[in-house]
């Protein structure tokens, strides 16, 4: 006699858990992904970050206490994920892939899309620019819209250094910005 293989029961709390992943996914998927690529990931090695982001979360989902706001919970998660692609590509090189054309909404015409690609690709250079510390406290800031308090508390360091950093970041970010500008307009008169 033959028995008759049940498959195992999901708990509750299993479903529930489930169910409250599925819905952090579905609502920061997009957030996790700008995060990381503002902080430096290439587009050869997005996906797999944002895939070790989930995976992270999934792990520990259970544990978040809300001290913080999820959201910040998620970008130090990134932060850390962010970090250990940097370090990985440090010790092993290789050609970064091209932007995919296919990214971003579509615009109008064709010259808005150049303007607007030329624009996100002037943002990522300047991003790179920046040290570690500086880059995260300004996308968190400055693209993310989260306080100074709570990137203190996630980095875990005195408010009044996430100022300082602030501060240095757009001093940075202001001079670099200029700078490419004027070798784009010595470019323009050069033609």
């Amino acid at each position: 006699m033959a028995l008759a293989m049940q498959p195992p029961r999901a708990s509750p709390g299993g479903l529930q858990e489930a169910a409250a992943f599925a819905e952090v996914y579905e609502q920061h998927f997009d957030f996790v992904w700008r995060s990381l690529r503002r902080l430096g990931v290439g587009p050869s090695a997005l996906d797999d970050a944002v895939q070790e982001v989930f995976l992270v979360v999934h792990r520990r989902l259970a544990e978040f206490e809300g001290r913080s706001s999820l959201k910040t919970w998620l970008f130090g998660i990134s932060l850390k994920v962010a970090q250990r692609v940097a370090r990985n590509h440090a010790r092993h090189p290789r050609a970064e892939l091209p932007e995919p054309a296919t990214l971003g909404s579509t615009e109008p015409t064709p010259q808005d899309e150049v303007a607007r690609r030329e624009a996100i690709a002037l943002l990522y250079a300047i991003l790179d620019e920046l040290d570690h510390e500086k880059r995260a406290v300004f996308v968190m800031v400055e693209l993310e819209q989260l306080s100074a308090p709570e990137i203190a508390e996630e980095l875990g360091i005195p408010l009044n250094t996430v100022y300082s950093r602030l501060r240095a970041a757009r001093r940075e970010f202001e001079a670099s910005l200029k700078r490419h500008r004027a070798r784009e307009r010595w470019r323009q008169t050069d033609d």
